[in-house]
């Protein structure tokens, strides 16, 4: 394949989907000598390497960015960067504290937030869907489940949104690693304060448990604050976008498809595009011999465009069975935050039909898009809209 395929190539990363299909057809197992990582992008491929912890060890992390990825990971992301018995027990501690009751008690919150968000862009008239919207709700959303103070969540979402900027090289950005260690700083002030004043949040509950040290509740928050606001951002964006790029799916959708509209836009343009995995011992892929300790790139976005799963898989199609995406992954490392996604995404939806004309206008010239190479994203959606 004469196509050099990286995730930090704005021109890829753009529309990475041809170079995919490309991937799928003529390169099943794809390396890059100069990441030095090794990419499946085949359904099959991609979708029994997720759950196959023996082979594909997630000790190193899920991120491909060079200083990210090594056995440090799970400092700051938690139990994704761990295999069983260690990730059984870290996971099971966390999802005491981060119950469905308490997921699904956030509802009413989320509603009047995103019904204050709305009203400004509607007074506005033409707005940045994702830095206005989009961006915002899931970083309020997880500072009102973790009890910070109002007061501070304009400044923890300044920093938090410094945590996705990475260079052409997949290295971290100065700024990103300033802000790393001044939330840090931050989450551990809250913490000692639980400890001595116990609330109703998540950080209480996760204080109160008694099995978790403070350096692992301090990464499941870090782990929190990315994946879990990353994930809503991206997906509320692109549904957005798709929609609006797509007439007769913005009619299904405002006519009140809004679950499809969810599922849809996950896999149409997922929001997580790919997990980094370790190989535990060689292994022949495809007729080509992988050796142990490779960086193996899954590419989820790929996988859930492959034409063998999924029939006409770049036409956007809300009556489409999505009931095979792997959005939020396979097996025991499916998102834990997953439910938490939906519902955010549902309600904002929800809330935009009933509050915005089906006549809104995107601005292509002005979309900006992530640099992160896990992730793909818009960080800028110029948008115009009128009230219903």
């Amino acid at each position: 394949m004469d196509v050099v395929y990286t995730p930090y190539d704005p021109s890829i990363n753009d529309d990475p989907y041809p170079v995919y299909a490309r991937l799928r057809r003529e390169a099943p197992v794809y390396h890059n000598p100069d990441l030095d990582f090794w990419a499946l992008s085949r359904y099959a491929d991609v979708s029994a390497a997720l759950p196959d912890s023996a082979r594909y060890s997630s000790d190193h992390g899920p991120m491909l960015d060079r200083g990210a990825w090594g056995p440090q990971a799970r400092t700051y992301l938690s139990f994704v960067a761990m295999d069983p018995p260690e990730h059984t027990r870290m996971r099971a501690i966390v999802s005491r504290a981060f119950t469905p009751r308490r997921v699904a008690a956030l509802e009413p919150m989320i509603r009047k937030l995103t019904r204050g968000y709305i009203e400004r862009g509607l007074e506005r008239g033409t707005f940045d869907f994702a830095r206005d919207l989009s961006a915002k709700l899931p970083l309020d959303v997880i500072s009102e489940l973790m009890g910070v103070p109002p007061s501070d969540r304009a400044d923890v979402r300044r920093k938090s949104l410094t945590l996705v900027n990475y260079n052409p090289q997949g290295k971290m950005a100065d700024d990103a690693l300033q802000g790393l260690l001044s939330l840090g700083d931050y989450y551990t002030s809250i913490i000692a304060e639980r400890r001595a004043t116990p609330r109703d949040d998540l950080v209480s509950a996760l204080v109160a448990d008694g099995e978790l040290t403070h350096e692992e509740i301090v990464a499941f928050i870090f782990l929190l604050i990315g994946a879990g606001s990353e994930t809503t951002t991206h997906l509320l964006s692109a549904a957005w976008y798709w929609a609006w790029r797509n007439p007769a799916q913005r009619a299904a959708a405002f006519g009140g498809a809004i679950a499809s509209w969810v599922e849809e836009s996950l896999r149409y343009d997922t929001p997580a595009h790919g997990l980094a995995r370790r190989l535990t011992e060689p292994t022949e892929l495809h007729g080509t011999l992988v050796p142990k300790d490779a960086k193996i790139w899954l590419l989820i976005g790929s996988a859930n465009r492959d034409e063998s799963v999924f029939p006409d898989p770049d036409v956007y199609d809300l009556t489409r069975d999505t009931s095979k995406g792997i959005s939020f992954g396979v097996g025991r490392h499916y998102c834990l935050g997953g439910p938490l996604a939906r519902l955010e995404a549902r309600v904002t939806l929800e809330e935009l039909t009933k509050a915005v004309s089906p006549e809104y206008e995107v601005h292509e010239e002005g979309i900006r898009r992530t640099t992160h190479g896990n992730v793909r994203g818009m960080i800028s959606l110029p948008t115009t809209v009128t009230p219903a």
